[in-house]
């Protein structure tokens, strides 16, 4: 395999790898980076995974996730603070300076939007700061309005930079993904603004394949077989500056019932296809 010199599999893609089986792959495979969750790196021990990927020579691009930060009650408000406070230390020991968030849905019986967009300000209020104390950065992710009820009330770039720019770029930016992003034509206006702040923090593939599953979460398609270009896509945040890391991330029942070696060679290949690495 060539050209992967950019390429980051998300642990997510090939959740059927325990982190061990993911990191002898990578190495196997000539893949440089990979993006961590923080419920299987907790299950194997946050010390340990950071040994495991430091030895195997393979880079932490992003740890997921933080955020969930929508809540009113103060209990639960101060719960989720602490929480972002560990995902922020667990990535610091991983050696990732990218924390994904997911900002949170809707609480219950609550229809104010903006209401909770302006609570996620709030808490990073606290939390950028953190962050950066610890050399983390946390990057906003807008997800598909499908998800604005209940997991996530930042569906585009522009809220996600709204909220951003509040803050310090090296405390919060942004997360750029392709499968939450390619239906809406102000995207790439709203990537060249993140990128001329320098808030683009991370960029991530997946496809959009239809019929979605019931439930929609697992529906996140194999790059190229799809509706989504991901070298128009590439061709947008590289123009707006971004030279980092392109990492997979693909949440599908089908995919994580297969071979999980088999499955990152394919990935592995399909990005190779589908990009334009090494530009």
């Amino acid at each position: 395999m060539t050209d992967l010199a950019r390429f980051s599999i998300n642990q997510m893609t090939v959740k059927q790898l325990s982190l061990p089986e993911l990191v002898d792959a990578c190495r196997d495979l000539g893949v440089p980076g990979v993006g961590l969750w923080r419920e299987p790196v907790q299950a194997y021990g946050l010390d340990a995974a950071a040994k495991l990927v430091r030895d195997a020579g393979l880079a932490v691009t992003t740890l997921c996730r933080g955020g969930f930060l929508t809540a009113t009650d103060p209990a639960e408000r101060a719960a989720a603070l602490a929480d972002n406070r560990r995902a922020v230390d667990e990535a610091a020991t991983l050696g990732t300076d990218t924390l994904v968030l997911v900002s949170g849905g809707l609480p219950a019986g609550s229809r104010d939007l903006r209401g909770a967009r302006e609570r996620i300000a709030d808490a990073l209020v606290e939390l950028g700061p953190y962050a950066e104390e610890n050399g983390v950065r946390l990057a906003i992710e807008p997800l598909h309005p499908m998800f604005a009820s209940d997991r996530c009330v930042v569906s585009t770039l522009s809220q996600a930079l709204d909220i951003a720019e509040r803050f310090p770029a090296h405390q919060v930016g942004v997360t750029v993904d392709t499968y939450h992003i390619w239906w809406d034509d102000t995207a790439p206006a709203q990537i060249a603004r993140a990128g001329a702040q320098g808030r683009i923090h991370t960029f991530q593939l997946a496809d959009w394949t239809t019929p979605l599953p019931e439930g929609v979460l697992n529906g996140r398609g194999q790059i190229g077989d799809g509706a989504i270009d991901m070298r128009e896509w590439q061709d947008h945040v590289e123009a707006a500056g971004y030279t980092g890391p392109i990492e997979v991330e693909l949440f599908n029942d089908e995919l994580w019932a297969r071979d999980g070696r088999e499955l990152l060679a394919e990935t592995a290949a399909r990005f190779v296809e589908h990009t334009r690495q090494g530009a």
